[in-house]
């Protein structure tokens, strides 16, 4: 399969290592020529400094990944979807649920698939939890609590994109949009919150670095929110504790990679295998590596619909009818465990129950979206 890149940043670097290896990447581009060609010279590809000169010049393509700043993923990603193109966008979708909304319309139009990374659902421990909980093993979840401890410094923000409210939108998008999402996947959609942020130690960016939010799920689960990027000189931990009637369990570590604790009526998770390290960008590091399966199962998911016709918005079944797990396997706007289109827009999320992957993954990175959103414009700023 065929892969061309938009942006040729740090996370880029990740995307041509496992295209490189499932695959082959075609192009790449990015404003600054240098970086365009750097990455083109690794792996033998086209270099452009156009997203527009990528795309024509590229018609041999299966899937351009949108590897921009965030306030681009809407931009970048509709025009390679309108130039016939499946996407696979990095996090967060985009910055706002109109932005969201547009690239999943625009994906329904096109007959093409549209896939948000969301690597962090493939951390062992993390898909574990999540087969117990769908297996109703901890029964009702009472409560969860999710926090997001990590530093960042100054020197992180400088002279960049990051901490701009137009390009990064905040710390929650950049830092912790995953971590939101493994909310919704495993617990499901947010009714209410409240709370405070504040900027303590970041002065010049644009928003907060330090969060504390109470939120009330639609499921009548409670649940807290404890975020910042002021640990001092590295990063803390990632977690995330689960309450239920059957069990209690917390995934832990710096970036949800231990099992750390679990008390499960009549079960014990066991033999957990290792997983991916970490991304590493030098002076800091970010969520578990997991590239690696999110492009396997984007290859897989497009080759299941290879003999489909995509202009019917038939979307991709696995081979036992059910969703292909890690939220990465179905376009925009389609049902996956049905594999026909579930409507228009947005549509698609009502034929399925919150906090799943049984749909599209365009709904479900709009979800996201969509919490953020609601935090953001529901707290209190110090």
């Amino acid at each position: 399969m065929k892969f061309s890149i938009i942006g040729c940043g740090r996370i880029a670097q990740r995307h041509a290592e496992h295209i490189h290896k499932l695959g082959k990447l075609i192009s790449v581009c990015d404003i600054i020529e240098e970086r365009s060609k750097e990455l083109a010279g690794k792996y033998g590809a086209d270099s452009y400094t156009s997203v527009e000169g990528l795309l024509k010049g590229s018609r041999e393509t299966d899937v351009v990944a949108v590897c921009t700043p965030n306030g681009l993923h809407a931009e970048h990603t509709i025009k390679a979807l309108e130039g016939g193109f499946h996407v696979l966008c990095e996090k967060p979708m985009a910055l706002t649920v109109a932005d969201c909304s547009k690239m999943i319309n625009a994906a329904e139009k096109a007959g093409k698939q549209l896939f948000i990374v969301k690597q962090n659902r493939f951390n062992p421990p993390v898909a574990a939890v999540k087969k117990l909980i769908d297996e109703g093993r901890l029964g009702r979840i009472f409560s969860v609590q999710l926090s997001c401890f990590w530093h960042r410094n100054m020197a992180y923000y400088d002279s960049s994109w990051k901490g701009t409210k137009d390009m990064d939108g905040g710390t929650l998008f950049t830092q912790f949009s995953h971590f939101i999402d493994l909310l919704y996947w495993m617990v499901g959609d947010i009714k209410e919150v409240q709370g405070y942020a504040g900027n303590f130690a970041h002065e010049g960016i644009e928003f907060e670095d330090t969060g504390v939010i109470s939120a009330l799920f639609c499921n009548g689960a409670i649940g807290t929110i404890n975020y910042t990027v002021n640990s001092h000189n590295r990063n803390m931990e990632g977690s995330l504790a689960l309450f239920g009637e059957k069990g209690t369990v917390k995934i832990g570590g710096q970036y949800l990679n231990e099992l750390e604790y679990q008390d499960i009526r009549d079960y014990t998770i066991e033999n957990l295998p290792p997983g991916n390290p970490p991304n590493n960008y030098g002076l800091y590091q970010g969520s578990m590596s997991n590239h690696d399966k999110v492009y396997e199962h984007v290859i897989d998911a497009i080759q299941r619909i290879g003999g489909v016709s995509r202009e019917e918005g038939t979307g991709a079944n696995d081979r036992e009818g059910q969703s292909v797990e890690g939220d990465v396997a179905a376009g925009a706007g389609i049902s996956a465990d049905r594999g026909i289109r579930a409507g228009g827009g947005v549509g698609a999320g009502r034929d399925v129950s919150a906090g799943r992957s049984s749909n599209a993954n365009g709904y479900e990175g709009l979800k996201t979206v969509e919490i953020i959103d609601k935090i953001y414009s529901t707290v209190k700023y110090l």
